[in-house]
């Protein structure tokens, strides 16, 4: 049968988890999808950006071998279209003969790579820094693939103001299938579906988005890729956080291809969305750097039950391990909470005194110290002890140690370097502290699909509801000496979030200058504190570390 005159075309979208550098594994996880792809009949199976390597794969294409790894791969599945199943269409890197080397998508088939596409518009901004490691392509001509001409524009050749999506309209494209690597950040698949509808205003031509899922790093790729008919239907959406193979089906029409799927799946709501977000941040960041299980300090207090929390959900309650810690300054309530935490958790709990620790270290101090005043030094002395405990205990048990500093603390170096900052990840690290709260709420009244802990109230009620306090002292609580939260993260998002000045702060709140400014300055001197910080899931448009990228020394204020 003539190509030619192909009137239904069956397009496979495969939405899995790559992981970076595992060239043979990702070419597993294609060839599985194949199969399963071909017994559904489809014609086409399609990949996200650079599928085969892994996304971002950042300075590992610098490495020669390493290309030429992912080149043999595709060269491997391009030999396997041979016999007559589904056609492929992946994203991989790829050095041309003149030693160029590209963010590409290959399309497989009839036992050959029959075409490569090359990415256009390079991102470099926020979290992206591709033009470092890829040289741009040129506009890129339709791929004809068994009679359909598809258009491939490449993730930001769909966001940016190449006009991609219209170059290739004009040349003749029916279908745009878009390969993204988008990582996840609130409200993030509502700007993905305002961009898709714009694109095929323009274009007038249908489009399939397909989206990466799974955790690397500190960021997370959500899925929840869809497709929008040339009316600007959405006619396919798939899940957010999990991995998926659907097939559509495209019938030609007079007004040109149509996708005839009705599958919507249900997208979860913003706080949904960030708590599945940032276990699938952990779980991918414990298991694909080989840990078995966790390890983290349970003070009593909302962050360490949190992330308690996370932890279940992410690795399940027999691979999680909480230690309280207690000091002179730890009350009594502090202690029923993180056992009673522990107990709705499941996981196993262990009390270790850290009075000895502390008392040897002061007094190891003490000639070099006497003719000071006892303060935050003497305070922090606790925090390193426990600090020092769970690196231990990591070191002996291999198990990760997960730090629980909010997003709030990190802002203004309410931390302390080697001692509550000490871990292999930070689940929390990119949600304010009153989004820590309302995710606490939320936790104990929902069971997110997923997740491997219990349902129900994991978090007792008392946490929520008392006054945070490290317990570094007597009758120590934060709002002795910082303001309101609400206030605090209000200025801090201003100031992070949208880059404002102090003065247009107190402009639109009304807060008190002088603390809008303390928070400013308490924001930059932190600086060299966040670059020593684990890394942690990216939730907000403006993380910590990939997006927000400050000096350490300046002096520069917003004022």
């Amino acid at each position: 049968m003539s190509n030619d005159s192909i009137d239904v075309l069956r397009i496979a979208i495969g939405q899995f988890n790559p992981t970076v550098g595992d060239i043979s594994g990702n070419l597993s996880l294609v060839q599985q999808a194949r199969i399963d792809a071909a017994a559904q009949k489809a014609d086409l199976i399609v990949f996200s950006e650079l599928f085969i390597s892994g996304y971002p794969p950042e300075d590992l294409v610098l490495n020669s071998f390493f290309v030429k790894k992912c080149q043999e791969a595709i060269e491997r599945l391009a030999k396997e279209t041979l016999d007559g199943g589904p056609g492929i269409m992946i994203g991989t890197p790829w050095q041309t003969e003149n030693k160029t080397l590209h963010n590409a998508v290959a399309v497989l088939d009839n036992g050959k790579i029959i075409a490569f596409r090359f990415k256009v518009d390079l991102p470099n901004y926020s979290v992206f820094d591709e033009k470092r490691v890829f040289k741009a392509g040129p506009v890129p001509r339709p791929v004809k693939f068994r009679g359909v001409k598809l258009g491939v524009p490449i993730c930001e050749d769909m966001w940016g103001d190449f006009r991609v999506c219209e170059a290739l309209a004009k040349e003749g494209a029916e279908i745009l299938i878009v390969p993204n690597s988008s990582p996840y950040c609130r409200n993030k698949i509502d700007l993905r579906l305002q961009i898709v509808l714009k694109r095929v205003s323009e274009s007038g031509l249908p489009l399939i988005y397909v989206n990466q899922l799974g955790g690397q790093d500190e960021l997370v790729f959500d899925g929840g890729s869809f497709v929008v008919n040339c009316d600007q239907t959405v006619a396919l959406q798939m899940s957010q956080f999990e991995e998926g193979l659907v097939v559509s089906t495209w019938k030609r029409s007079q007004l040109g291809w149509i996708c005839q799927n009705d599958i919507q799946s249900t997208l979860p709501d913003s706080k949904e969305a960030d708590w599945r977000a940032c276990v699938l941040g952990l779980r991918d960041y414990v298991n694909k750097n080989g840990f078995e299980n966790i390890i983290l300090g349970l003070s009593g207090g909302i962050d360490s039950a949190l992330c308690a929390a996370m932890s279940v959900d992410a690795l399940g309650q027999e691979n999680v391990q909480c230690i309280m810690m207690p000091y002179r300054y730890t009350s009594q309530t502090s202690l029923s909470d993180a056992a009673a935490c522990a107990q709705a958790l499941g996981v196993k709990y262990d009390i270790l005194s850290i009075n000895k620790s502390v008392e040897g270290l002061s007094t190891i101090l003490a000639p070099l110290l006497e003719k000071t005043e006892s303060g935050i030094t003497e305070e922090n002395l606790q925090s390193r002890s426990r600090g020092m405990i769970l690196m231990a205990m990591s070191n002996k048990l291999g198990s990760m140690v997960v730090t629980t500093g909010n997003k709030s603390e990190m802002s203004i170096g309410y931390t302390t370097l080697y001692g509550d900052m000490n871990g292999g990840f930070n689940p929390i690290k990119d949600l304010y502290k009153m989004h820590i709260y309302a995710l606490s709420r939320w936790r104990n009244q929902h069971m997110p699909p997923s997740c491997l802990g219990p349902s129900g109230i994991v978090i007792p009620p008392n946490i929520i509801s008392k006054a945070p306090s490290a317990e570094l002292k007597e009758n120590q609580l934060d709002q002795n000496t910082l303001p309101p939260y609400l206030v605090m993260d209000t200025i801090l998002e201003s100031l992070i979030e949208e880059d404002m000045s102090s003065d247009a702060i107190v402009r639109k709140y009304g807060f008190n200058r002088e603390t809008v400014i303390r928070i400013e300055q308490l924001l930059h001197m932190s600086e060299y504190k966040r670059r020593q910080a684990a890394p942690g899931v990216k939730i907000t448009r403006r993380s910590f570390g990939r997006d927000r990228r400050y000096p350490m020394t300046h002096r520069w204020s917003n004022q």
